[in-house]
């Protein structure tokens, strides 16, 4: 079974079961409004665990930066990880299991879905704790990037 089929089969369980919330409101804007101005993404707070896999997949292929700014938490914690990404220095990530219908449960195979797009101390953390609880957990970009050296932090 191929990774792409898997990620498929694993998105439609996770739909049908009800496991991921609904999509929240868009927050990237593009900053001064040219093609090449780097996307924006700030005070997202996630949303749906499916969407924010095909947004990440987009904005991979869009060419330009994506500066994650403000707050980014639960699926907007994938977006870290792009190659054109970049955390604000003052931005903060919390991260959480998901959960079913916003109870305290969390949702089978929803958090290896997000856990994918995680790499280094980000990724042991997601497994050995945060991935475990549906308690949000915050982190500064400065130990975002102590956790995950590959990350970057913006420089405008």
């Amino acid at each position: 079974m191929t990774a792409r089929y898997t990620l498929v089969a694993l998105l439609s369980a996770a739909v049908l079961a009800g496991c991921v919330g609904a999509p929240g409101p868009a927050q990237s804007t593009p900053a001064g409004g040219t093609r090449n101005a780097p996307i924006v993404i700030r005070n997202d707070h996630g949303g749906n665990v499916a969407a924010n896999i095909l947004r990440r997949e987009q904005l991979a292929n869009s060419g330009r930066e994506v500066q994650l700014r403000g707050f980014c938490d639960s699926a907007c914690t994938m977006f870290t990880t792009l190659p054109n990404a970049c955390l604000a220095p003052d931005a903060t990530f919390g991260f959480h299991a998901p959960s079913i219908g916003g109870s305290s449960t969390p949702a089978p195979m929803v958090g290896d879905l997000i856990g994918q797009f995680y790499r280094n101390g980000i990724a042991r953390k997601w497994q050995q704790s945060w991935g475990n609880s549906t308690k949000i957990t915050r982190i500064s970009a400065k130990r975002y990037v102590q956790l995950d050296p590959q990350a970057r932090l913006c420089t405008r």
